[in-house]
């Protein structure tokens, strides 16, 4: 097992929810930098899955990518001290993604986003339109 993977199985023993500080703070973030699109993928029933939720929002520029995606990580850093794990996607601006393990928030063009399809890559995951 990597790493990676046996820091997730650690901690995903506390489950989070929708009413979880770090969700709400993250969704917040996102709506405050006009994030559009806004979907909260629940991954929680599915074995396979990397984290409990994934946050998926688009943006018409690069520069919105990278505002949201910055926002994110400061606004959840002030808000609660936590520094995401990792973070990937900033130098290109095409799709931002921000890992705080049992969520990863993926911040994307409007095109790149139409192009990977995130949501039906995550079909069999209970998606909500915040």
């Amino acid at each position: 097992m990597s790493k990676l993977a046996a820091r997730r199985k650690r901690t995903t023993v506390t489950r989070l929810n929708k009413s979880s500080k770090i969700y709400k703070a993250i969704v917040h973030a996102i709506q405050e930098k006009k994030g559009e699109h806004i979907v909260s993928l629940d991954l929680r029933k599915i074995p396979e899955a990397v984290a409990d939720f994934f946050i998926i929002c688009e943006a018409s520029s690069h520069v919105q990518v990278k505002a949201i995606s910055g926002y994110v990580e400061d606004y959840v850093k002030e808000v609660l001290g936590e520094a995401p794990y990792k973070h990937e996607g900033m130098s290109g601006a095409q799709w931002v993604l921000v890992d705080y393990v049992n969520i990863v928030v993926h911040v994307m063009h409007t095109e790149t986003r139409k192009f990977y399809k995130l949501e039906e890559m995550w079909s069999d995951a209970e998606a909500e339109e915040l």
